[in-house]
């Protein structure tokens, strides 16, 4: 189905394919489909609604309809580019970052591994899927979900962690399919460079806390508080912890040390 809107804000971006629903299940589920089916490296699925998106750690994040804003690319290693699997997520959250960024004004920042903050509240999440054929990449599902209206803010006793919209960071209604548009510009200039040193100081220069003290919970051993210095060239965050060493995370869930809170339920994390 296309929308004649839609098509007009995609019509000089050459993408190879895109298709547009009114409501799905989950957008990186269809476009997993499409990616067994053959789909073209740099596809895109569209949704007007998900009655299932999914998060990261088995999350749920909600799309409003005429609020929400969900969307998943497909990726494939064999696009005549690297596809670093380590560097999927950063390139989903530095597209919007830079989106929001240049076409709004707004000052976002990468809530590291896969959120985007706007004044230190979650505006936006990153679900990035693998589909491998044995030991063989096939390729990648680079979901996005974006609070673009008010209304896709979940109420605040399902948050845990403070969430807000585009709408109310501006203070204006703002068009999902511009949005849209101006993510997909970032995420076409990026999408050649993700193994560049380009790439790696643009995502470091735009990590939420650093040079603050945070809390990593991975769910299994004590919190580990240090002070986020940045990423290690793997895309690892970069601890100094209060003991005088240095550590790198390489998962788990960060919160600046003075908050009481851990993660927002919203975000197709995405």
């Amino acid at each position: 189905m296309e929308d004649p809107i839609i098509q007009q804000m995609l019509a000089d971006l050459n993408l190879p394919a895109w298709h547009y629903y009114e409501e799905v299940g989950s957008t990186n589920d269809v476009a997993l489909a499409w990616l067994e089916g053959g789909a073209p490296d740099g596809a895109l699925v569209i949704a007007g609604s998900q009655t299932q998106g999914r998060g990261r750690l088995g999350r749920t994040w909600v799309t409003v309809p005429e609020a929400g804003l969900a969307f998943t690319l497909i990726l494939r290693p064999d696009a005549g580019s690297p596809l670093p699997p380590e560097r999927l997520t950063a390139l989903g959250t530095l597209a919007v970052v830079q989106a929001l960024e240049r076409g709004y004004g707004l000052n976002a920042q990468i809530k590291w591994p896969n959120d985007v903050l706007i004044t230190g509240r979650k505006v936006c999440g990153i679900l990035v899927e693998l589909a491998w054929a044995d030991d063989r990449l096939q390729g990648a599902v680079l979901g996005i979900g974006i609070n673009v209206g008010r209304a896709a803010v979940p109420p605040s006793h399902l948050l845990r962690y403070p969430a807000t919209s585009l709408e109310e960071a501006l203070g204006r209604p703002i068009s999902r399919w511009e949005v849209l548009r101006q993510v997909l510009e970032a995420y076409l200039a990026w999408r050649a460079h993700l193994a560049s040193p380009e790439f790696m100081s643009a995502w470091e220069n735009r990590l939420a806390f650093r040079n603050e003290w945070v809390q990593i919970e991975d769910g299994l051993n004590p919190p580990l508080i240090g002070r986020l210095v940045g990423l290690s060239p793997a895309g690892h965050l970069h601890l100094h912890l209060e003991d005088g060493r240095d550590h790198w995370v390489t998962a788990g869930e960060i919160r600046p040390l003075e908050s009481s809170f851990a993660e927002s339920s919203g975000g197709e994390d995405a």
